[in-house]
């Protein structure tokens, strides 16, 4: 939590009035009981009505009182602990965002939602009730033992004898909570992972009629969560039998040795009323103190686990700019990557030259690391070893943004966000509408749109609402917007019937700029007519040329063409773009 803490510092002095408002309203309680024993020793005793009814008087300014520090104290409470957990939520969404891919695999894309939302929620929850109560429980914890002694010493022993007993409780249970719950919290973890694995694909569970299977696994991870929360739950209930118990036996020893002393003459029974007022007021702190001991466990084990999101190594890029004047291009020279779990690397030995201006395809099989290469290309994984380069610059040392901005990229997967055309075509450049449409047009999208309501037609959530063809035609007009100067399409024509897919690559051809352009694909078609095409077999580069040559000299592109093409004589290039 304390690497947390500075996300406070602008709500500093609202977090420091809390607690002293509170303790100024613990301070009017405590006069209560003081009160009360006045009432009955001399009002009652004298059966003085005036007396009484100043007294009560008195009573209630000290309500009044208490009542003007409580509100004060909660609203500064509440206003600390909601702008505290608006910093963490920002700082943790652009620590997110920073994120490459290879550290978003490191620690998981429900791991992130979970510390996102529900850790987060546990911190406000135990931020607002501490800044309350962590300091007031105590001060009337204390303060009232010390007025019980103040009252009658010989009978306040029992305070000195109950309070640390109840401390010892109070942290033990404490102690042993912390671990569970964090064990309760990976385990809701691993829930929501499920969960969001089901929604996703709902689709493919009910096609293959797994419903049952899928359910019963669900209700197996679901199992083992109840049972830890039970666990939890039943360490956290032992809380307020076990102060009870304590508390009541307190109680018991005060009036019995408080009644021999009422006996004896050596006290009154208005200070043994007040005794038992003080007893009970700390009856009361202790089991508030109890259950913020629960919400402050579960507060600490979550910000642990958002501490370890901010810990996590990123790579942030270089911060040099892309060099003024440097012509758009890649160099690779013996790079091999593998992802962190993976000993079989999935790229060996990757070296070639991607020339300014000039096109580049990559074609394999399945699997054989088409995407995995333009990741490691672009910087969103580091190479495990060899040399990257863009724009004559080791991609490592360039500047994130700068490099984005320059390489647009139609991802294999079509990724749409809810909202408008509109907002989707703007992700690389705030552009105008003639633009948006200009770019749309060359991605031979506009026709759909103006059946809809053009830039401003609703996308749902992951492009919910459209087919896969409008949504990949989409992600390529929005990787067009802004004339980038390397554009990626990668597989990007997988879901396009032949005429749209000719269409789109004839008018990305003809675009009046010359962007180096990279495709991907497991078609010939699509890379057949580009200047240079690599060739990857299981993550290794079995071939590289032009198409003509590597029909003649790459067994590989040789069976990928005739799967597709069979014996028939090559078509013209003009035919593929």
């Amino acid at each position: 939590m304390k690497k947390l803490l500075k996300y406070m510092k602008e709500y500093r002095l609202r977090a420091a009035l809390a607690p002293v408002f509170k303790m100024l309203e613990a301070a009017s309680e405590l006069f209560v009981p003081l009160v009360m024993a006045d009432i009955i020793d001399v009002g009652i005793a004298r059966g003085d009505k005036n007396y009484i009814l100043g007294r009560c008087g008195l009573l209630v300014a000290l309500a009044v009182l208490g009542l003007s520090f409580t509100v004060t104290a909660q609203y500064f409470a509440a206003s600390a602990a909601v702008g505290f957990v608006t910093n963490i939520k920002k700082a943790l969404m652009r620590r997110i965002l920073s994120f490459e891919y290879a550290e978003i695999d490191r620690v998981g894309t429900a791991s992130l939602l979970a510390r996102m939302t529900g850790d987060v929620a546990e911190v406000q929850n135990g931020v607002n009730p501490t800044l309350r109560l962590f300091m007031r429980s105590p001060f009337i914890v204390i303060g009232a033992a010390v007025m019980a002694f103040t009252v009658d010493p010989a009978s306040a022993v029992v305070f000195a004898i109950v309070i640390p007993v109840l401390t010892a409780v109070v942290f033990a249970l404490l102690l042993s909570s912390i671990p569970v719950f964090k064990k309760v919290q990976r385990k809701t973890e691993s829930l929501l992972h499920a969960v969001r694995e089901h929604l996703f694909g709902v689709r493919v569970i009910r096609s293959f009629g797994l419903d049952e299977k899928e359910r019963e696994k669900f209700d197996d991870k679901n199992s083992e969560h109840v049972r830890l929360s039970k666990f939890a739950g039943r360490i956290s209930a032992l809380m307020n039998p076990l102060t009870y118990v304590i508390i009541n036996l307190g109680v018991v020893a005060l009036l019995y040795r408080g009644g021999m002393r009422v006996s004896d003459g050596k006290i009154t029974t208005g200070q043994l009323v007040a005794l038992y007022n003080y007893m009970s007021q700390i009856l009361i702190e202790l089991l508030k103190l109890a259950n913020l001991i629960i919400s402050v466990s579960r507060s600490m084990s979550a910000a642990s686990r958002i501490e370890e999101v901010f810990e996590t190594d990123a790579d942030a890029g270089g911060s040099q700019m892309i060099p003024s004047g440097a012509a758009p291009s890649f160099s690779l020279r013996n790079v091999t990557f593998g992802y962190t779990n993976d000993a079989h690397p999935a790229l060996r030995n990757i070296s070639f030259d991607v020339a300014p201006g000039s096109s580049l395809g990559i074609i394999g099989p399945t699997g054989s690391g088409k995407s995995t290469l333009i990741d490691v290309m672009t910087g969103f994984y580091p190479a495990t070893s060899g040399e990257v380069k863009a724009y004559g610059v080791p991609v490592g040392e360039l500047d994130r943004s700068s490099l984005r901005r320059a390489v647009h990229r139609a991802p294999q997967h079509s990724a749409l966000f809810s909202g408008t055309v509109r907002d989707n075509l703007k992700w690389a450049k705030d552009a105008d509408d003639g633009e948006l449409l200009l770019a749309a047009s060359r991605a031979e999208a506009k026709e759909f749109l103006d059946e809809k309501d053009g830039l401003d037609t609703v996308v749902g959530e992951d492009g919910a609402g459209l087919s896969g063809g409008q949504r990949q035609r989409l992600a390529i007009a929005r990787a067009l917007v802004g004339d980038p100067e390397i554009l990626i399409l990668d597989d990007s024509f997988s879901a396009l019937d032949p005429a749209t897919d000719r269409a789109v690559k004839k008018n990305i051809a003809s675009l009046p700029y010359s962007p180096t352009l990279i495709v991907a694909s497991q078609r010939t078609s699509s890379v057949m007519a580009c200047d240079r095409i690599i060739v990857l077999d299981d993550g290794e580069c079995v071939g590289y040329g032009t198409h003509d040559s590597l029909l003649k000299e790459c067994d590989v592109y040789r069976e990928i063409y005739a799967s597709q093409f069979g014996d028939a004589s090559l078509p013209e290039k003009e035919a593929a773009l």
